[in-house]
């Protein structure tokens, strides 16, 4: 299995090296475009499949289907998703050994 990051646990003047795997099954987003007056589905001709006219492409959001209606997501919320990108994971705070269950480990 392929890590998913590397880089290192910082705290004080000690780095420690480390890799990251996941721990889940790779789940890919299926974002449909959507016509952002009225969320219907947009062809790849940029086609409204209700109405059957071209949309503008700037009249064009991205959506994902959830339930029975589209969340929209717009560029403020990939970027706020987005991580900040660092090679070091800064320890902030511990727990007291008593804190956790000794069933994790």
């Amino acid at each position: 299995m392929r890590s998913i990051w590397k880089g290192s646990i910082g705290f004080g003047l000690v780095n420690i090296p480390v890799k990251l795997f996941s721990g889940v099954q790779n789940r890919n987003l299926d974002f449909d475009m959507l016509d952002e007056r009225d969320h219907e589905k947009i062809r790849f001709m940029r086609v409204n499949e209700k109405t059957h006219k071209e949309v503008p492409f700037e009249k064009i959001v991205k959506g994902y289907f959830l339930k029975d209606r589209y969340v929209i997501l717009d560029k403020h919320d990939f970027e706020e998703a987005a991580p900040e990108k660092t090679k070091i994971i800064e320890l902030e705070n511990f727990v007291d050994i008593t804190d956790i269950n000794p069933v994790y480990y």
